[in-house]
């Protein structure tokens, strides 16, 4: 074979590399060289600067999109420039607003994911809203939740009084539990140990790391390895 003969064969091989390198170099959200995802064409990475948008946000869609229903198209007698507008408007049962064309529409308040106040996220969760105060690919928050248990009638015979007795019919507790959401699917977990294992199953080698450690130690890291995750796997929203 000639070196012509030879140049026409490699050619083919030759432009296949080059069309790969290139393909590799544009693909937005791949890693950088230290396995942390890039930023996707048109987005900006979050950082504790960020501000979401104030408003209603009916799902977690619009959460991602950071596109709510401004106050100023709520339907409301609750006073705009009041620092207690969004917990007032929450406390009825629905909210009334005009959506893009101008037409009146209505949420159920129970439904909604939450809203979004001086910049900060509020999520609706037992009929209370939580302010989220770490935010990344993997939230975390804090949330004081109340919860009611029914009584039952247990009567119990008095042989003196020949009287029957009833135990209280029902009581309430309070307790303040913490959960994570997956900013990805906007899926919430409990904060423990298998939550943690779930979630840095997007990331292999923080996900190998963490199963390694014994049990003892997987609860003391829990922390530790969301921010890991955070760091390698940055949380992006349109520009």
């Amino acid at each position: 074979m000639n070196r012509k003969k030879l140049c026409i064969c490699l050619l083919p091989l030759v432009l296949l590399l080059i069309s790969l390198n290139v393909t590799a170099q544009d693909t937005p959200g791949d890693g950088d060289d230290n396995g942390r995802r890039k930023a996707p064409e048109g987005f900006v990475e979050y950082t504790p600067e960020f501000e979401f948008r104030d408003g209603i946000y009916p799902n977690f869609m619009t959460v991602k999109r950071n596109e709510p229903i401004p106050k100023t198209r709520l339907v409301t007698e609750a006073d705009l420039f009041s620092r207690d507008f969004y917990e007032e408007v929450t406390e009825q049962k629905r909210i009334v607003y005009y959506d893009d064309n101008g037409v009146m529409q209505e949420l159920r308040t129970a439904n909604i994911w939450g809203y979004g106040r001086n910049g900060v996220l509020y999520i609706n969760l037992g009929s209370k809203f939580h302010r989220i105060s770490f935010v990344g690919s993997i939230s975390h928050f804090v949330a004081t939740l109340t919860t009611y248990n029914s009584g039952y009638y247990d009567p119990y015979y008095d042989y003196y009084s020949s009287r029957y007795y009833r135990s209280p019919s029902s009581y309430s507790s309070t307790e303040v539990r913490q959960y994570l959401i997956d900013f990805e699917t906007g899926k919430l977990m409990e904060f423990d140990v298998n939550s943690v294992e779930i979630m840095l199953m997007k990331d292999p080698k923080l996900y190998d790391e963490y199963i390694e450690l014994r049990r003892k130690k997987k609860k003391q890291y829990k922390f530790v390895y969301i921010r890991k995750f955070n760091e390698r796997n940055p949380l992006y929203f349109p520009e």
